[in-house]
């Protein structure tokens, strides 16, 4: 049975604004005849305020009109007008407890490897905090001495499919943009100014210290001819 959406209030205000039997009014709000007598005595929800079925779109005056002329007819519950949408929200996913505290380091691999991706994103990918984002990036975090760049992918807080959805999104971005066009007039600058960086290679280490030994040889073995001559 359908019953208006706040029944004890709706049969206070019918009770007290239309004249209505008790019948009447129960069936309407699926309440017992004795309870609603009880409204009526005010022996029951004394302290409820009554609902306007009228103002609700739940009884129209012609219906309520018809019903107090004839104590047989039924009063009819109107089509509601508000609809309640049937799509569920979207809860937050959630992350075992276990990997919480992997959360900093995930973190920090996405600021590391994809700082094209703002803080919104990382927030949405990983399931954390915008301020704890912060922490790690102004390294203020209070466990930052422990916190290393690990894949969030890896870690299990998020799937693949979901971090290169979300690194293609920022890269569409004018942040991104940006980002590129710094990146290029860093590298004009620094060769421009005749100082190069680089890793230094590994043969180049031994070819060194080859070039060394043999110079500190040579030197070695002028000065033993050198002494000979004197003897």
């Amino acid at each position: 049975m359908t019953i208006p959406l706040m029944p004890q209030a709706t049969a206070v205000w019918l009770v007290e604004n239309t004249s209505l039997s008790f019948q009447q009014v129960g069936d309407f709000c699926g309440l017992h005849v004795l309870e609603v007598q009880g409204i009526a005595d005010e022996e029951v929800a004394s302290g409820i305020k009554g609902k306007n079925p009228i103002t609700s779109g739940e009884l129209t005056l012609e219906n309520i009109q018809e019903c107090e002329q004839d104590n047989k007819k039924s009063l009819i519950l109107a089509k509601s007008i508000t609809t309640v949408s049937s799509k569920k929200k979207k809860s937050p996913r959630y992350t075992p407890l276990s990997r919480r505290q992997d959360r900093p380091n995930a973190i920090s691999w996405v600021l590391k490897f994809h700082p094209e991706m703002s803080d919104g994103q990382i927030s949405k990918l990983i399931g954390t905090t915008k301020s704890t984002i912060s922490q790690i990036r102004e390294r203020t975090h209070w466990n930052i001495s422990n916190v290393s760049p690990k894949d969030p992918v890896m870690l299990g807080l998020c799937k693949q499919n979901d971090l290169a959805t979300a690194i293609a999104k920022a890269r569409r971005t004018t942040r991104w943009k940006e980002m590129q066009q710094n990146s290029e007039m860093n590298k004009d600058s620094s060769s421009g100014s005749g100082i190069k960086y680089g890793l230094v290679r590994k043969e180049d280490h031994v070819e060194k210290l080859e070039s060394n030994l043999e110079n500190e040889n040579i030197n070695n073995l002028f000065e033993n001819i050198a002494n000979s001559k004197e003897t």
